[in-house]
């Protein structure tokens, strides 16, 4: 498994805060309880170069169990959940190898200690010339292939309301596992439906839980790469980026099947998740 450029660029960001960096032990603690599924305790950390060095921790703990990393996923990519957790601009966590679970997977409504689902979106980088992107068009140019996700995410703590942006941070940003749908090959002709795109989440009786358009993240999905992009990382080709929630983070409930569409897409693709 390829071992993604910024996976050690991550490591340099954090550097100069390690005087701020939390306990080895504390870090550890917390990986045991995302592992087991039980509610942990966010390191204390009151910057985000500290919840940086506490993610560098909590990923090469977690990559043992959910495999090498494979990308970046932006979260808070809306100005509501920025002002709920008190921050003025997305986080950013890790993908791993092992989380990508096939359309229709179903899993027990408590598959983590504080379980949700949300509608995103996943693109694959296919070219070094995205670390130059100023465009859309330049970076839908650099870009593979286009995927629906469903994220399956964890926020980990007992009392979620108590995160904030660096503790969010600092637990990867809840990444656990998704739903990864079919490439779609990147187009520039697909730069103005990706902001146009409905995204709609309905439950196996058809009604509607959730729906919001592409523009809900940053305003343009493709904001997203150039925002993760510009948080201090070089990336290449090959790597994953998740781009946040096109919508509100849902818990799960036992027989409840979600299945979300990314109208406007070439064939409006849908995935599917259920729970038990």
């Amino acid at each position: 498994m390829r071992i993604p450029s910024w996976a050690a660029a991550a490591a340099l960001v954090a550097l100069p805060a390690m005087a701020d960096c939390p306990d080895e032990a504390e870090v550890a603690a917390l990986a045991a309880d995302i592992l087991a599924g039980t509610p942990g305790t966010a390191p204390e950390v009151a910057t985000l170069e500290a919840g940086l060095c506490a993610q560098d921790m909590l990923v090469a703990i977690l990559s043992q169990e959910w495999g090498a990393p494979v990308g970046l996923k932006a979260g808070l990519t809306s100005p509501p959940a920025q002002a709920n957790f008190g921050v003025t601009e997305p986080v950013r966590g890790v993908l791993f190898a092992d989380m990508f679970l096939p359309d229709g997977a179903t899993l027990p409504a408590a598959f983590a200690a504080r379980p949700l689902y949300e509608a995103d979106f996943i693109v694959v980088v296919g070219d070094a010339a995205i670390n130059e992107a100023t465009t859309h068009a330049e970076v839908m140019a650099a870009l593979d292939t286009l995927h629906p996700f469903i994220e399956l995410p964890d926020l980990v703590v007992e009392a979620p309301g108590t995160l904030t942006g660096p503790k969010i941070t600092a637990i990867n940003v809840g990444a656990r596992m998704g739903i990864l749908g079919e490439g779609i090959p990147a187009d520039p002709a697909l730069i103005d439906v990706l902001a146009g795109m409905q995204v709609t989440i309905t439950d196996q009786n058809g009604e509607v839980l959730a729906s919001a358009p592409g523009a809900a993240i940053l305003g343009h999905p493709l904001n997203a790469v150039l925002w993760l992009r510009d948080s201090g990382l070089t990336l290449s080709p090959g790597d994953m980026l998740s781009l946040g929630s096109f919508g509100p983070l849902l818990p799960p409930r036992p027989g409840l099947t979600a299945t979300i569409t990314w109208a406007g897409l070439p064939g409006d693709p849908s995935l599917s998740v259920s729970f038990e």
